[in-house]
């Protein structure tokens, strides 16, 4: 009897600890049943976005709130999303770090690189890890000694995907994975005690536009998520790494239409001609043809003929030799009118096509 008892205790000594360990591992950890569908689960994806889930030790998890970016002087900068969202710039525009042994401090440089290698590279505690394409990056930060870093993690959501939602889904998703990857790279230049002063930051960028002739011409990534790579810059100025494509682009006036009409008229043939003109000089660029109207008629006919509006705009660049790549075309029926649809003179200016040069 006495033997029984003393295995009873012995087990229950064992067990009550585990169990406990256990219930906190239930407690700290992440749960997915708090993502809901709907709204709720919309909600939570955007809270997420501004916090991020770092490993600890035993496997638990601690959630810990994101630092805003300081300027402060002497305080480290911390990992920032980019608020202006996607951003009209192309791979060909950013040199690569293959072609130098220095880097320039006056050049962009784009590196084919996964930033979320940085997640698995922490947890290698030998100094001679492996960095892939960004290894000569790491040689001369620690080679020049000090040097100020720029980062940006660039990703893109794949163009097949058209739903909106899934879409935000996606960018909350993909930005709090490279601002904890990004985490993970400041770790590592403070474990390795490098001095380089580093800034960070996050951006999504449009996939076909980024790839430019090349989204047409190469395989093209499956995944929703494209994990695009790193921007980085060696000067000590605050600059922009992801400049506007069309930073001093010329404005083209609106096309005007006549009612129930979408025929472009002789008037505008010789502005048709200058906007041609202009986009063979600046290949780097592409327009955006939008279609508007007013709202005589049902919402699905003013959709349709908004669209062709803008359609046959794009039809007539394409015939003065523009590519069709470089065409993009939305159509908004009776949205965002510029006149009053009440009075001839409203209705008018409502019956347009806008041009944006980006």
């Amino acid at each position: 009897m006495k033997k029984q008892l003393l295995i009873i205790f012995l087990a229950a000594m064992i067990l009550i600890p585990a169990a406990n360990v256990q219930a906190q591992y239930r407690k700290k950890r992440p749960t997915t049943d708090i993502v809901k569908d709907g709204e709720n689960r919309r909600q939570w994806l955007g809270n997420m976005a501004d916090t991020s889930w770092h490993p600890t030790v035993g496997g638990l998890y601690e959630q810990v709130t994101l630092p805003e970016q300081s300027g402060k002087k002497g305080k480290k900068s911390e990992p920032i999303i980019d608020p202006a969202g996607k951003h009209k710039v192309r791979e060909s525009a950013y040199d690569t770090v293959w072609k130098f042994t220095a880097f320039n401090a006056k050049t962009f440089y784009f590196i084919d690189y996964n930033y979320n290698n940085f997640r698995s590279l922490k947890w290698q505690r030998d100094n001679d890890r492996d960095w892939g394409n960004f290894d000569p990056v790491m040689d001369y930060l620690s080679s020049a000694g000090r040097i100020p870093m720029h980062i940006c993690a660039i990703f893109a959501v794949n163009p097949s995907v058209t739903d909106r939602d899934l879409h935000d889904e996606l960018v909350a998703k993909a930005q709090m994975e490279a601002v904890i990857s990004l985490d993970y790279f400041r770790d590592i230049l403070i474990e390795k005690q490098m001095k380089n002063k580093v800034s960070y930051k996050v951006a999504e960028v449009d996939w076909r536009y980024w790839k430019d002739e090349a989204y047409y011409t190469e395989e093209q990534p499956t995944d929703e998520l494209i994990r695009v790579g790193l921007i980085v810059d060696f000067s000590s100025k605050k600059i922009d790494l992801l400049p506007s494509a069309a930073k001093d682009a010329r404005a083209f006036p609106e096309i005007k239409f006549f009612p129930n009409d979408a025929t472009i008229q002789d008037s505008y043939i010789a502005e048709l001609d200058q906007l041609a003109e202009y986009m063979k000089q600046e290949k780097g660029l592409e327009a955006l043809i939008t279609g508007y109207c007013d709202n005589v008629g049902t919402e699905a006919y003013n959709t349709g003929l908004s669209r062709q509006r803008a359609i046959e705009v794009k039809k007539a660049l394409v015939l003065r030799g523009i590519d069709e790549h470089r065409i993009e075309v939305l159509y908004k029926g009776e949205d965002d009118p510029v006149g009053d649809n009440n009075t001839l003179s409203g209705r008018m200016a409502n019956n347009r096509v806008t041009i944006v040069i980006q």
